[in-house]
């Protein structure tokens, strides 16, 4: 059963509506330790000062901004406290904009809201009307002694929040080396349409469970293997080509090709085995006919 992991209350114009903020996530990640390679003794991690070998206890570590190389700015915890977000329960509501306008690079980590005791009708109202919208709600709140921004929706009748990075905190292409090359390089026409046509044929409705961790199910298959001191080979493994520049029509037309072999393929497959028909006999003459042709030789 989920635990509530915060509660306050949504807040937009006068209405105000308590609700309790669940995880929407189940980390499925295999918890690794460290090992020494040559005994298996388990490896420890201590809070050194640099240059000693003295451990330093937790309360007399502060925080610090680095200015310059080995040239420190101290920051106390009193000061890191007064600079806090101040406490709120509150879930302001800032705007509604429509989900297609925002970019999914601003989004960070979904949650759910449920209605606290006594709050249900003002909670399904809101998740009716913002279900009729077909609006995202753009807010703010403080979680974790931080200020968050955030988008809510109706999923189902039930209310999910999802935290969204502010937009000083997403790098713009612009920014980044050697993203692009200097000359955009020139794409034939019919490149971009067999391409084009390679992603209509890869194009299908979005099914969450067709997609597995799979690291992480071989990575527990080879934890198994070894517990039962079985012998694990390590296959090979070559990096990626890119395709070259002249090879890359016939790149598309190949997997345009298979895609479609394999979709008629598993169509075939499914299609029952036509039935033969069994030759017509050749149509008897009539009588009358045939009496006929007997006379006439």
């Amino acid at each position: 059963m989920a635990r509530a992991i915060w509660s306050g209350s949504i807040s937009f114009g006068l209405l105000n509506v308590p609700v309790k903020l669940y995880s929407a996530v189940a980390r499925r990640g295999i918890s690794l330790r460290e090992i020494r390679e040559s005994d298996g003794a388990r490896i420890r991690h201590r809070r050194v000062a640099e240059g000693t070998d003295e451990e330093v206890p937790y309360e007399k570590i502060q925080k610090a901004f680095e200015i310059t190389e080995g040239n420190y700015v101290p920051i106390s915890k009193d000061e890191m406290a007064a600079l806090a977000p101040k406490k709120s329960r509150a879930i302001e509501v800032q705007d509604f904009v429509d989900i297609t306008e925002i970019d999914p690079i601003y989004f960070d980590s979904p949650y759910f809201l449920g209605p606290a005791d006594g709050a249900e009708r003002a909670y399904s109202l809101l998740a009716s009307a913002m279900e009729g919208s077909g609006k995202v709600a753009i807010a703010r709140f403080v979680f974790r002694n931080k200020e968050h921004l955030a988008a809510l929706r109706t999923d189902g009748g039930v209310l999910t929040l999802t935290t969204m990075r502010f937009a000083d905190e997403v790098v713009p292409p612009s920014e980044l080396e050697d993203v692009l090359p200097a000359e955009q390089p020139k794409v034939a026409k019919k490149e971009v349409e067999m391409a084009e046509r390679l992603i209509d044929s890869l194009t299908s409705k979005f099914e969450p469970t067709a997609y597995h961790d799979e690291y992480r199910e071989e990575l527990l298959a080879l934890i198994e293997r070894k517990a039962e001191g079985k012998e694990v080979l390590t296959p090979e493994t070559a990096e990626p080509e890119a395709t070259k520049a002249p090879d890359l029509m016939a790149a598309l037309e190949e997997s345009i090709a298979a895609v479609q072999g394999k979709r008629d393929g598993g169509t075939k497959a499914r299609k029952p085995a036509a039935k033969k028909r069994k030759a017509a006999a050749p149509k008897k003459a009539p009588a009358k006919k045939r009496a006929k042709a007997k006379s006439s030789k």
